[in-house]
C-alpha cells in the first residue's frame, strides 16, 4: 500500500480517545522533524499539541487537524476491532478513519513531498495538531490560540481536514461555520403537595411561558450561505419521580447555533431579558464553544474551488453547514479558514470507514493546494 495508507493504519492503532493522544504526535513529530520542519510540543493540562513549521515569513498556511477520536461504543458492534484498521471491499475500517486521522496523515504526506520539492519555498508552512478536538477543547486549539496571539503569531490561511465531503472526494467545500452557544438554566420554584398549591411556586408552570417564547422566536433569515439561527432544547428535568409533588426547581439545557447576525454575547443578553421580562427566578450558565466564522471570496477559496474542481471533476458546492471545527479559534487570529477532508457519511458512527482511493488521493489534493498557495 502507499505511504499515507501505512501511516493512517499507524494513527488508527494508537487509541488515542479524547484528550488522550496516545503518542500519534510524536510519531507525527518525528516525521516532520525529519523532513526539515521545526517542531514545538505544547503540552496544555492533560492535553497534547504540535506546532511544525517550515520556512519563515508570510504568507503563513496551517494545515490544521485532531488526533483524538470520539470513543467507539461497544467494541462487539464493530465488524472488526475499532483499534485494529481492515480493508474490506476497498474501504479501510477503524476509529478516526475519516474523523480525521486520515486527512492527518495524508498532510503530513503532502508536507513532506511540498518541502522536499520546493526546500526554499516562500512564506511559511506549519502544521497544527491537537487532542482536544472532539472534547472539551479547552486546552486545544483554543488555548493555542490564545499563546498564538500573545506571540504574535499571525496566520494567513487555514485548511482543516475535516471530513467535508458528501458523496464524493471533493465535492463540497467549507467556507464557514455556524457559532455554537450552549446553556443550562435552572428555574427556581418552591416544593410541596399538588393538592396545596398555594403552598408551592411550580417552577414548571413557571417557566412555560417563557420557554414557549424562547422556541418559537424566530432569531433571523440567515446570513448569506448561512442557514438562519435556530435554538433547540436538549433535556427538560424537573421532579422526584412522585406524581404528587411539585418540584422545587426545573432544570433545562438548550443549545443556540447561530449565524454572523449574531454573537454569543448579544444572545446571551437577548435570552437574559427575556427570562427576566417572566419574572422567573433563575441561574444560567452559559458555555461559548466558539463564534460563527465566514471566508469570503478570496486567494484561498478561489484555490481551493480550482483545485477541487479537478479533483471532483465539478465545482465543488460552498458551504457554511455542518457542526464546528477547531477553524473557530483560527479564524479570530485574522486568518481564511477553509475546510476539506473525506467523506463524512460514517463519522462518529459503529464501523467508520474511509474509501481507500479517497485516502490515496488526499495527499496530492493537499499538496496541490500547498503549492497554488506557497509555490
Amino acid at each position: 500500500m502507499s505511504d499515507v495508507f501505512d501511516l493512517t493504519c499507524e494513527l488508527i492503532a494508537r487509541p488515542s480517545v479524547t484528550p488522550e493522544d496516545a503518542g500519534c504526535q510524536q510519531l507525527i513529530g518525528n516525521r516532520l522533524a525529519a523532513a526539515g520542519f521545526n517542531c514545538e510540543h505544547l503540552r496544555l493540562g492533560e492535553v497534547d499539541n504540535l506546532w511544525a513549521t517550515h520556512g519563515s515569513g508570510a504568507p503563513v498556511l496551517v494545515l490544521l487537524g485532531h488526533t483524538d477520536v470520539v470513543p467507539t461504543g461497544p467494541a462487539e458492534n464493530w465488524a472488526s476491532d475499532p483499534f485494529k484498521p481492515e480493508v474490506r471491499d476497498g474501504m479501510l475500517y477503524g476509529r478516526g478513519t475519516a474523523d480525521m486521522k486520515g486527512s492527518v496523515a495524508a498532510f503530513v504526506v503532502a508536507a513532506e513531498q511540498f518541502v522536499a520539492a520546493h526546500p526554499e519555498h516562500p512564506g511559511t508552512l506549519a502544521v497544527l495538531l491537537t487532542s482536544d478536538e472532539e472534547g472539551d477543547a479547552i486546552d486545544g486549539v483554543r488555548h493555542v490560540a490564545r499563546l498564538f496571539s500573545e506571540r504574535g503569531q499571525g496566520i494567513d490561511w487555514c485548511i482543516t481536514g475535516e471530513p467535508s465531503s458528501t458523496a464524493t472526494l471533493g465535492d463540497l467545500l467549507r467556507v464557514g461555520r455556524r457559532g455554537s452557544l450552549s446553556a443550562k438554566l435552572r428555574v427556581k420554584g418552591v416544593q410541596g403537595h399538588v393538592a396545596y398549591p398555594d403552598k408551592a411556586r411550580n417552577p414548571i408552570h413557571l417557566a412555560a411561558a417563557a420557554l414557549a417564547e424562547l422556541t418559537a422566536r424566530h432569531w433571523d433569515d440567515g446570513y448569506e450561505s448561512f442557514p438562519p439561527t435556530s435554538l433547540q432544547v436538549s433535556n427538560i428535568n424537573a421532579g422526584t419521580g412522585a406524581n404528587n409533588v411539585i418540584p422545587g426547581e426545573l432544570q433545562v439545557m438548550f443549545n443556540l447555533r447561530y449565524n454572523p447576525h449574531w454573537n454569543a454575547a448579544q444572545l446571551e443578553t437577548e435570552i437574559g431579558a427575556l427570562l427576566d421580562r417572566h419574572g422567573l427566578d433563575y441561574e444560567l450558565n452559559w458555555h461559548r464553544s466558539g463564534e460563527p466564522f465566514y471566508t469570503p471570496e478570496g486567494r484561498l477559496r478561489s484555490v481551493a474551488r480550482e483545485v477541487l474542481a479537478e479533483f471532483a471533476g465539478a465545482a465543488p458546492e460552498e458551504s457554511t453547514g455542518g457542526g464546528t471545527s477547531d477553524a473557530r479559534f483560527i479564524a479570530p487570529l485574522g486568518a481564511q479558514c477553509i475546510e476539506v477532508g473525506p467523506v463524512n457519511a460514517s463519522i462518529h458512527q459503529v464501523d467508520e470507514n474511509v474509501r481507500v482511493a479517497d485516502l490515496e488521493a488526499l495527499p496530492a489534493l493537499y499538496r496541490r493546494l500547498v503549492e497554488r498557495l506557497l509555490a
